[in-house]
């Protein structure tokens, strides 16, 4: 029998022999039969997405290339007005989140986290310094952006600046500090603090708001003479209220990616978080109180107590990150600091005096604990179908791992809330699977699992990742005649990652943020993109687009 990839797929059928198929590609998911979706991990009630298109090929021109029959509006870019106060547009936009106004599917509001800021807003450093003016730049074009969008006559998705929404958040915004880096010696005794930037991706609460992640701060914090543990936490925001700033330290201090929340069998809140870096940890938050969803956004006071957990990967168990524990460990004779962290243990103890000085220096306490280093965490994300746990590890060349993978967590009797799990590795990178280095990961209400990547500027159409061109966006059904193959929708333009999918609540427009295109030029005169080809425009302008035509079964 001539058998290809896929019927070898359905033939090896689930589970251990899942992870034996890995080398060849994908896994696939418990069941055909999809179990009852848990909607609030949506964010909405959705429609069913058919997911007929005819695949892209890789590409290496300065577009965004998407399948015949669909087409893209650029909803914002960097440095478009906003509202009529003439706020504008942050850089490098990445997460993306849209709230309905009104129930609507064509008006509501989308909150944009920018990530960093580069040549195209900075220009040049000099005498290796950079000056009060390109600081306030840094600053004000990272954060985040809410503004409030709606479909005309015709389908085109445009902004409404006379929002009274519509506003940015960033390095001059005020948070309110909560949980146990609160008032903290930690953080300097801090109860509120300046700012939020480097905001990679995020997630939305079962209450409607939005939790938004600092990953890489430590430069602008460093640029802007500001307290370095004030930053690298996870935020809150209600797009609807602008004055509702928080900064959730119970969740942890580290280069956090996003957030995937969910609830335990007997209702407490679970927030699922990568920290994207080499070598580093997964981790989950559970609260100790339980969900009410009659008590709406007070519900975000679950955010400030509860227990955070250390994945080890080795046993298969979370490990309690407490205070407690990181000092018996420090204090046992036959204990010896791991070979990543400097110093002594009288040292790290002076650290961990309190609860507050493990949230602030978590990863240092993961490692003290006995925390996996993985291969870059990056997405994770729960499955609406089956509550079983996606999480990208998009590469770590410090271990020859490339291309990167997505590792499926399953939880315990499927508890979120449990203390031990099993893990497979659902998704290998490489040339088997026609993309490289997984990054941003959601589902659509099919049960297909969408992917960007992010191959590094530096390295993208070149060595092993020659052959996958620019980055992209690619879709894997986990049932019918395509399980289990990758398919691309989407190629970005040059040095440009694609981040932030997000649908709308009747999943005929998807949101994707173009993030960093042109990233590799060194000289403002000759930009290595023009994306999105701007007529008079000089440099290219990161931004957010809606995606249209996608039918429905």
């Amino acid at each position: 029998m001539d058998m290809n990839r896929r019927t070898f797929l359905s033939y090896m059928g689930t589970g251990a022999a899942a992870l034996a198929a890995a080398s060849a590609g994908f896994g696939m998911l418990v069941s055909d039969k999809a179990e009852a979706a848990a909607d609030h991990l949506f964010g909405f009630k959705t429609n069913r997405v058919s997911g007929h298109f005819d695949p892209i090929m890789a590409s290496s021109a300065d577009e965004l290339i998407i399948p015949a029959g669909f087409q893209y509006d650029v909803v914002a870019a960097y440095g478009d007005v906003i509202n009529m106060a003439g706020d504008t547009f942050g850089h490098n936009a990445d997460f993306n989140c849209f709230f309905p106004i009104d129930g609507s599917a064509t008006r509501g509001l989308l909150f944009t986290n920018h990530e960093a800021t580069n040549l195209f807003v900075l220009g040049k450093q000099e005498g290796g310094k950079w000056s009060k003016e390109q600081v306030g730049k840094m600053l004000y074009n990272q954060g985040a952006s809410v503004i409030e969008i709606f479909q005309d006559e015709e389908g085109v998705w445009k902004v409404d600046k006379s929002s009274l929404h519509a506003r940015r958040i960033n390095g001059f915004s005020d948070f309110d500090i909560t949980g146990p880096a609160r008032g903290a010696e930690a953080t300097a005794y801090a109860m509120s603090a300046r700012g939020t930037f480097a905001n990679c991706s995020g997630g939305m609460t079962l209450w409607n708001t939005v939790l938004s992640c600092e990953e890489n701060f430590s430069e602008t914090a460093a640029a802007a003479g500001l307290n370095p543990t004030h930053y690298g936490w996870v935020i809150e925001v209600d797009p609807f209220d602008g004055s509702y700033l928080k900064k959730h330290t119970a969740l942890g201090r580290f280069n956090h990616e996003n957030t995937a929340m969910g609830l335990t069998k007997e209702g407490h809140i679970v927030v699922y978080e990568g920290d994207d870096k080499k070598d580093a940890c997964i981790y989950k938050f559970v609260s100790k109180g339980k969900y009410d969803p009659l008590l709406g956004r007070d519900n975000a006071k679950l955010l400030e107590e509860g227990t955070l957990y250390v994945a080890d990967l080795k046993k298969g168990t979370w490990i309690p990150m407490t205070a407690e524990a990181v000092q018996a460990k420090l204090k046992d004779e036959k204990f010896s600091l791991p070979a990543s962290l400097k110093g002594t243990k009288s040292d790290w103890l002076d650290k961990f005096k309190d609860q507050g000085g493990v949230v602030t220096n978590c990863h240092e306490a993961a490692m003290i604990l006995g925390g996996t280093p993985t291969d870059r965490p990056e997405d994770i994300e729960i499955s609406p179908f089956d509550n079983t746990v996606f999480i990208s590890h998009t590469n770590n060349d410090n271990h020859g791992n490339i291309h990167g993978h997505i590792t499926r967590i399953f939880e315990k009797d499927g508890d979120l809330g449990a203390i031990e799990f099993d893990f497979e590795i659902f998704a290998a990178g490489g040339r088997q699977s026609g993309f490289s280095s997984p990054d941003n990961l959601i589902f659509d209400s099919n049960g297909n699992l969408w992917i960007v990547t992010d191959i590094t500027g530096s390295g993208i159409g070149k060595g092993v990742y020659r052959t996958f061109l620019n980055n992209g966006l690619f879709v894997v059904p986990t049932s019918g005649p395509s399980k289990g193959k990758a398919l691309q929708f989407a190629s970005a333009p040059k040095d440009a990652e694609l981040t932030g999918p997000w649908f709308t609540p009747d999943e005929r427009t998807l949101f994707l943020s173009v993030q960093h295109p042109g990233e590799n030029t060194t000289d403002l005169a000759k930009p290595t993109s023009l994306w999105p080809h701007r007529p008079g425009d000089t440099i290219p302008r990161c931004g957010v687009v809606a995606i249209r035509g996608f039918r429905f079964a």
